[in-house]
């Protein structure tokens, strides 16, 4: 997904938006590398290899398809799913 010159402010926000999509599928790709494998399934959550995988995917269909399309937008979901729930309870900090 490049800019061509006669994409305008439309082509810009298209490109803003796909880079922070892009920007958040591989922040919560690196956090889960880091994370302990066995604090996954303590806290019942689907394992450190299925979240890789999902996330890899992830990151991977947003670098080729951009964040519009079924697969940007599902990885985007899965990010955040990541983000916002898995990341809190294998860190020890849920609320």
């Amino acid at each position: 997904m490049r800019m061509r010159k006669d994409d305008g402010v439309v082509g810009l926000l298209m490109n803003a938006i796909w880079l922070g999509t892009l920007v958040l599928k591989v922040w919560a790709l690196v956090d889960c590398v880091g994370r302990p494998t066995p604090a996954f399934s303590l806290h019942n959550k689907l394992t450190k290899p299925g979240w890789l995988a999902i996330l890899a995917v992830a990151a991977l269909a947003g670098v080729l398809t951009g964040p519009i399309g079924f697969l940007g937008i599902a990885g985007t979901i899965a990010a955040i799913v990541y983000l916002v729930d898995v990341k809190p309870a294998v860190s020890g900090q849920s609320y």
